[in-house]
């Protein structure tokens, strides 16, 4: 116990020294040695993370891989790979594209041999630090085609589905050896509310982290200062919340939940029931070439904050023609489809005929088109800072400044 507390200790110290961010967030973690993990992991602790390791493993290890091991996991946090695993329907894949994604931070003397890189898989090209959501996919294509271009992706694949689990739980291949599987179930079937406060609570960290650093003189790396600034949004340019009390306020849709902890007042056998009103609204976005990028940025950013109001978006995207129709996910990159002329009559069509699914209907725009038909239910259109008001738009038009 006392020879791997004074390697870890002493591997602490030394990404302090090297990488003085990653050395203080490896500090603020809790810290564990679990024979029951193969390798190492990050599981939930609180509103905050744990970082335990397997000690056979650590042992394994020389001192520079200890060291690309440990920033190897605080790169999982930083990059919030553990708050989008559940988005990836193949976890498998997932983990290849995450690890393709961070190892790229990790200096090469500290990473392990074998560690997954973009120049592991040469014949498909992959594209230097394009985030792990693009990794996925160009994996998943290759998958999808039977690895014809890449046999060495089909053979990681399928030796995966080998793997054998021992007695004391730890993923070993066919040669016994252990195999670094990520395994963040302590985070799958979070609700909604555990997943906006961890995340919260990891940018919290993260930026004080940076805080401190940067009053030490000392350097945040580069991929660090990206993300910080990312989370930065800028302030609404309107009072949605209030607003949309307003607006929408009588065009509620109520949902129930059960609930097993509240007794049912009326029936003792079942459930009890928490009711709740919800804003489904659909938002369009005016995808014209008459829209410029920072126009675009603004729309976003709004859109953002209605968001935050508790409100659940499907965004319909729109030049003359219906483009893309999405549910509206934050902190993800969204694709604008495209950059034609102007119609407002097929959203307006669209809603018309999906009245019973959404509350109301904001459309963002630059106002340069005709004014479409009657509008069935609620309406309002959201001009750009620089736009000019169209009055001819049917229903309440407001501008952003």
């Amino acid at each position: 116990m006392a020879e791997k507390n004074r390697t870890l200790s002493k591997a602490t110290k030394t990404l302090m020294f090297k990488e003085p961010f990653y050395g203080l967030f490896l500090v603020s973690l809790n810290k564990e040695w679990d024979e029951r993990i193969p390798t190492a992991g990050v599981c939930k602790h609180n509103i905050g993370y744990k970082l335990k390791v397997n000690t056979e493993f650590w042992n394994s290890l020389s001192e520079n891989h200890q060291l690309g091991l440990l920033k190897h996991e605080l790169l999982h946090i930083v990059f919030f790979h553990v708050n989008i695993h559940e988005e990836f329907a193949d976890k498998k894949l997932a983990n290849i594209a995450m690890d393709i994604e961070i190892n790229q931070y990790i200096a090469a003397d500290i990473l392990p041999d074998g560690a997954l890189l973009p120049s592991t898989f040469p014949e498909l090209n992959l594209p230097l630090k394009a985030g792990c959501r693009e990794y996925y996919k160009l994996l998943q294509d290759e998958v999808e085609g039977g690895c014809q271009n890449s046999p060495q992706l089909g053979q990681m694949v399928q030796e995966s589905g080998k793997w054998e689990i021992d007695g004391e739980g730890n993923v070993r291949d066919q040669d016994g050896n252990l195999v670094p599987v990520h395994d963040w179930k302590d985070f799958e079937g979070l609700s909604e509310a555990e997943k906006k406060l961890l995340k919260s609570q990891t940018e919290h960290v993260l930026t004080d982290i940076a805080n401190s650093v940067n009053k030490s003189c000392g350097n945040v790396p580069g991929e660090v200062q990206s993300l910080l600034k990312s989370l930065e949004k800028e302030p609404a340019k309107f009072d949605w919340r209030g607003y949309l009390r307003r607006f929408s306020g009588g065009s509620q849709r109520v949902y129930t939940k059960k609930l097993r902890r509240k007794p049912n007042k009326r029936f003792d056998e079942n459930p009890g029931l928490k009711i709740k009103q919800r804003r489904h609204m659909l938002l369009a976005i005016d995808t014209s070439g008459s829209v410029n990028e920072n126009e675009l940025r603004e729309f976003f950013n709004e859109i953002d904050h209605i968001h935050k109001t508790g409100t659940e978006i499907t965004i319909v995207q729109c030049d003359t023609a219906i483009n893309n129709i999405s549910a509206y996910k934050p902190n993800q990159e969204i694709k604008i489809y495209g950059r034609g002329g102007t119609s407002f009559q097929p959203v307006i069509d669209y809603y018309n005929e999906n009245f019973h699914k959404y509350t109301s209907l904001v459309y963002f725009t630059d106002g340069e088109a005709w004014s479409p038909d009657k509008v069935r239910g609620k309406v309002l259109w959201v001009l750009s800072s620089q736009s000019t008001i169209n009055n001819e738009l049917p229903g309440q038009v407001i501008k952003l400044n």
